[in-house]
């Protein structure tokens, strides 16, 4: 049950940062927030020389990756023989 709740909430930290991600490129610009969209390397250049707008949802997925993380490392133990 506990890992369901850590990849169900890391999967909405995950979600909600990705979005806040994507439309902060759609403030800045239409070419950033395309570029964001459609390829993933604009999103690195885009992350970094926006860094301060661009740093909540950052660690907010950042966050929600660790917590997937997390919840699948508890869920699957190693079997042993």
């Amino acid at each position: 049950m506990l890992t369901a709740i850590l990849m169900i909430l890391g999967g909405v930290l995950l979600l909600v940062g990705s979005v806040m991600f994507i439309v902060n490129a759609f403030k800045v610009s239409v070419a950033w927030g395309l570029g964001v969209l459609f390829l993933a390397p604009v999103g690195l250049v885009f992350l970094v020389k926006n860094w301060r707008e661009s740093k909540m949802s950052f660690l907010l997925s950042l966050g929600g990756a660790a917590l997937v993380v997390v919840g699948a490392l508890l869920g699957h133990p190693v079997p042993t023989q």
